[in-house]
């Protein structure tokens, strides 16, 4: 059975995908706008597919079909007023509806905006928070959302004067055809904002010629063949799912196949269902702890090969966050008699400021990493007698096509191979800067250049990424990296990443300490207190630093859109006490 494949009786019918092989002859994202793309793709057979919670296909959505639904709503946003530029904000709900309405906008000449989901944490107050910071800052026409969440969207909306509309009441409305506005390839095509673990999330404004220039990298730096799916499981609101999961296979033709992340969180296993069923050969990206919940799901379940063929999964893309090898390793072990090669692995680094794709691995060269001793990571020097300590740095492959890294010191000069400083980035990718937003923009984007934020290497022409430079901790002048430290508490029992954070504050007596939250799942005081020692005594074996250790409930540290831990924000909830840690007797 293909794909996708259901039987059912009655009066539904058999759903079958859109294929994988089809007669249009491919184009690698050679178009001059996204609209473009779609015209072309739409002249095919392939298309989008949306599956249900158990991996099921529930809605085959063709190009052509999208297109026409595409084409009605921008319609009705004409009939409606909408004026080119207008933005237009939508919660980013993988399916059907957010697809048409996003390239509606696009046709419409306004600029669409995805907006999150809720998440588990934070309740509804903290959602309609977010949504309210983000309509600030975008300023929006209209706030588009599902139906199911009226009630948080409506009232964010009001209280930013921003017309709220449900997506099937708009969806329903009439659509007169009318002349669509001209669009250029210099035109602003949509608004992404970044997630950003370090700073407050900024509405990076690309245009259509900058994000199909990142498209046809991604196409050309992944190889793309005709057996290829596109299966994801990742949120279209966050750059590596807008732009590499549900843009790319437009622009580059190719059918994808998608379930949406609260149900992969339900149920992940079903992801690799999906790439199992895939007769083809499949390209799909997760972040690290995507693989990482599948290899522990795997630790309690009889063989891989019992359930899943990953045989065909020919690009197993790794990016959005740091890449811990250990975790890879740990997905290897589980999946490898289910046919998983470890040369699929697919790294790459990137950001939503340079549209999505800075660097990509080679297909087939898989996880390459060198060990880097922590002294030269800090700019230090080894301490006499003190055992040297390595980190495993993963290779993060070499830049996209037409884009171009550099590595700089604090001064702003060139860096020579194998030395660390601060990443930067050229070339048509990247965006035209911040909305609305001058200050930010001059900050990070110099003479045509992009200072990432991050930290890391070239070797060899290939990028190694050692972290984030705004993250650092630094203490009596040696810089210590905030992912070391929560590492070393990740190696104690009963914890997990994302369990912890760490960042500097200030002391009573004005020195610089780190400062470690902890989410603590025990109500006993006396095993709190023993676990705070255990957590201090660890970082210090680990790290020769004395921290301060806070144990908070779980579910409180903050994440970012994109699911990933904020620093800055914990450290910002923590110094104004928001974030209270359990009172515990020394």
């Amino acid at each position: 059975m293909a794909l996708g494949d259901t039987n059912m009786t009655g009066s539904q019918t058999s759903l079958i995908p859109t294929p994988t092989d089809d007669a249009l002859p491919r184009r690698l994202s050679d178009f001059e706008t996204l609209g473009a793309a779609l015209d072309y793709a739409a002249q095919g057979k392939r298309g989008l597919n949306f599956h249900d919670p158990r991996g099921n296909l529930a809605r085959a959505y063709p190009y052509a079909e999208l297109r026409a639904d595409a084409l009605a709503c921008a319609y009705r946003l004409i009939a409606h007023g909408v004026q080119p530029q207008d933005r237009i904000a939508l919660i980013a709900e993988t399916g059907p509806e957010f697809a048409q309405m996003f390239f509606g906008i696009v046709y419409a000449g306004a600029w669409p905006v995805p907006l999150p989901l809720p998440t588990s944490f934070g309740g509804k107050e903290s959602y309609i928070d977010q949504l309210i910071v983000q309509l600030s800052s975008s300023d929006p026409a209209m706030l588009f959302f599902p139906a199911e969440l009226a009630d948080m969207a409506s009232e964010a909306a009001r209280q930013r004067a921003v017309e709220p509309m449900a997506y099937d009441a708009f969806i329903a409305r009439e659509a007169a055809p009318c002349a669509l506005p001209p669009a250029a390839s210099d035109d602003i095509a949509y608004l992404q904002y970044s997630s950003g673990s370090t700073r407050f999330p900024h509405g990076v404004a690309v245009t259509h010629k900058a994000l199909l220039s990142n498209l046809s990298a991604h196409s050309h730096g992944m190889e793309v063949q005709d057996s290829d799916r596109c299966i994801s499981w990742l949120p279209w609101y966050h750059d590596m799912g807008l732009v590499g999961c549900f843009l790319s296979p437009v622009a580059n033709q190719v059918s994808a196949d998608y379930m949406k992340t609260e149900d992969f969180a339900r149920r992940p296993l079903a992801w690799l269902d999906l790439i199992s069923r895939n007769e083809g050969t499949s390209i799909s990206y997760s972040p690290t702890f995507g693989y990482d919940i599948c290899a522990r799901r795997m630790s309690s379940q009889t063989k891989a090969a019992d359930r899943f063929d990953l045989s065909r999964w020919r690009l197993a893309g790794n990016g959005a966050d740091m890449i811990r090898p250990d975790v890879m390793q740990s997905f290897v072990d589980a999946f490898a008699d289910a046919g998983f090669s470890p040369t699929a692995f697919l790294p790459s680094y990137g950001l939503a400021e340079a549209t999505l794709a800075v660097t990509i691995m080679p297909p087939g060269e898989g996880i390459v990493v060198e060990l880097v001793e922590e002294t030269d990571l800090s700019g230090g020097s080894a301490a006499e007698g003190r055992p040297q300590r390595f980190r495993a740095i993963v290779n993060c492959g070499k830049p996209a096509k037409d884009m171009i890294v550099q590595i700089r010191d604090e001064d702003g000069s060139p860096l020579r191979e194998r030395q660390i400083g601060k990443v930067w980035t050229t070339g048509p990718s990247l965006m035209t800067g911040y909305f609305r937003d001058p200050q930010a923009t001059a900050a990070c984007l110099v003479d045509g250049w992009l200072d990432t934020g991050d930290m890391g290497y070239l070797s060899d022409g290939y990028l190694y990424i050692v972290g984030r430079a705004k993250d650092m901790i630094i203490i009596n002048g040696k810089n210590h990296w905030p992912q070391d430290i929560e590492w070393a508490v990740e190696q104690l029992p009963g914890f997990k990443q994302g369990d912890i954070a760490a960042f500097a504050i200030t002391t009573p007596g004005g020195e610089e300490a780190p400062a470690v939250l902890v989410h603590c799942r025990t109500s006993d005081n006396d095993e709190r207190s023993r676990l705070r020692n255990e957590i201090r005594e660890r970082v210090r074996a680990i790290t020769g630093m004395n921290c301060v250790v806070e144990l908070v409930p779980p579910r409180t540290l903050p994440r970012t859109s994109s699911g990933k831990l904020s620093r800055s924000k914990a450290r910002n909830l923590y110094l104004s006490g928001e974030i209270r840690p359990y009172d515990i007797a020394a």
